[in-house]
């Protein structure tokens, strides 16, 4: 962090040191007695009833200095108000100069002040709180870049995405509609708690420290626990802790898994994200569509009041049921292509003819991945689920039961990208060996992506696992979709940065240039 202050910083530290040496804590540790709150003010607000006695608290956002009384906009947790502030009223014995000189001089916007008085509505018909009392609670030391206007021109916008990320607290404080993203997160959160509930399933924590990277196909990041000298691993998925849970007789289990993958970043992607997963004993990839399309429908109402999202120009609609594609099918219709029953080496054929880059780590799962993600994804703008996937992609889930090159598998597209992928769960555990050794095949060649031989896992299922089915929803994905976000950075409140160079750090590379 710089050293060097700018004239306003210097300002408020003067500031801060003139009422440290009037008396006033620029910082009080006291309790202060909130009771009301900006929107349900004014939503309270009756004009035959003026005079409620309120007390409030948070940020100066604006004022206007006259004479013997001004104005401010105070912004607490829901909202703005405005504030009449009069010399005569807050004044008092021991801090005679609380207008002239805390409030007209030594306080700024970004301050956090107290105020207590009653409500009023101004001759310009505006809600307003008369304030009888004024604390201080906060100093602040650095200028909010607050948004100014002239001849129609924003100035001091705080709009540079990275700046934006990077600075999250300014970004919440200064640009309308940030906060409602987050605020509806947490509703989305809350409408899939009680959807789950409501079944009777029961919300577990699985661990995030992990001995064996298990339950997805992707590359883990890698620590090392120093008292029992054993390299760990952060999750990758919860999936196989889940299943283990099953075993042990739970008949519905849910998480809402914090996952690391150490791979690469872009709109849709962040190395720490956040899926839920459910596993249900005794239901199929069937049951677990219609489980999952209500859900979604519920959660969409919950929040938006309609299934209609608008994101990117388009209107997306999650009213159920949602449309149903096999994953053959959907290849054949976009590349004109069947592949059902091709080798490894037909289908590198395949993807040079459709002029998609391959290597030579890649196996038949790596290949048909390959070729719907570049011909066939980014069709699928309303909630579809794909379904019935070759086995080589899929070596947790059950192989079909009418079809054995298949797996009873679904994943839901949502404009063009993944948003949820199931399973009729795999409960064989010879079979479920044999799909494990393949993959270790696949990570000798060179796919690091490739998944590990769990055999505690194996072990468990040796126990029995009833039959059942699971499901991971990214929950970044969802809430972009219902807040109309295209970029994840969006919807998170702190995703990772690069590191910020500092200044000596940015000459030496132009001095390298």
């Amino acid at each position: 962090m710089s050293l060097e202050l700018s004239e306003q910083e210097v300002f408020r530290r003067e500031s801060l040191t003139r009422l440290r040496e009037m008396g006033i804590d620029p910082f009080p540790a006291a309790l202060y007695p909130v009771d009301a709150y900006s929107t349900d003010i004014k939503a309270e607000f009756k004009d035959e009833e003026p005079g409620k006695q309120v007390c409030v608290a948070g940020r100066i956002m604006s004022r206007r200095i006259m004479g013997k009384a001004s104005f401010m906009e105070l912004m607490d947790s829901k909202g703005r108000i405005q504030i009449y502030v009069s010399r005569d009223d807050i004044n008092t014995d021991e801090q005679p100069e609380m207008y002239n000189t805390v409030f007209k001089k030594l306080l700024d916007i970004g301050d956090f002040i107290g105020i207590k008085g009653f409500v009023f509505r101004t001759q310009m018909g505006e809600i307003s709180i008369h304030a009888q009392e004024l604390t201080v609670l906060s100093k602040a030391l650095r200028p909010l870049p607050i948004v100014k206007y002239k001849d129609g021109v924003a100035y001091d916008a705080f709009e540079d995405p990275e700046q934006r990320y990077r600075q999250r607290y300014v970004d919440l404080v200064v640009n309308e509609g940030i906060k409602d993203i987050f605020i509806k997160r947490t509703k989305i959160y809350n409408s899939m708690r009680e959807y789950c509930n409501s079944f009777g399933y029961m919300e577990v924590e699985t661990p995030i420290l992990q001995p064996i990277p298990g339950g997805a196909a992707a590359r883990p990041f890698i620590t090392h626990h120093n008292a029992l000298d054993i390299p760990l691993y952060l999750r990758i998925a919860n999936e196989l802790y889940l299943k283990r849970l099953i075993v042990g007789g739970f008949e519905g289990v849910y998480e809402f898994s914090k996952n690391f993958r150490n791979e690469g970043m872009d709109r849709t992607h962040n190395p720490e994200f956040t899926v839920m997963e459910i596993y249900v004993a005794y239901k199929d990839y069937h049951w677990m569509m219609e489980f999952t399309e209500k859900m979604i429908e519920k959660i969409c109402m919950d929040v938006n009041g309609t299934t209609d999202v608008e994101i990117s120009g388009k209107t997306i609609s999650f009213k159920t049921p949602f449309k149903r594609v096999s994953m053959i099918e959907a290849i054949q219709k976009h590349t004109g292509i069947d592949i059902s029953g091709m080798n490894e080496d037909q289908l590198r054929d395949v993807c040079k003819k459709l002029n998609i880059e391959i290597d030579a780590t890649m196996g038949k799962g790596k290949l048909i991945d390959e070729i719907f993600g570049e011909k066939c994804e980014k069709n699928y703008i309303q909630p579809t689920f794909i379904t019935d996937y070759p086995i080589e992609m899929s070596p947790l889930s059950k192989r079909h039961r009418d079809n054995p090159e298949l797996t009873e598998r679904f994943e839901l597209m949502v404009n063009g990208k993944e948003l949820v992928n199931a399973y009729s769960e795999l409960n064989d555990p010879i079979d479920q060996l044999e799909r494990f050794k393949e993959q270790v095949r696949l990570g000798e060649k060179g796919d690091d992506e490739a998944m590990f031989i769990d055999m505690d896992f194996v072990r468990s299922l040796e126990y029995g696992m009833p039959p059942t089915s699971g499901m991971g929803i990214g929950m970044d994905r969802l809430v972009m979709l219902l807040t109309g976000q295209q970029s994840i950075q969006e919807v998170l409140f702190f995703p990772q940065m690069k590191p910020m160079e500092n200044k000596e750090q940015r000459q030496k590379n132009k001095d390298k240039e």
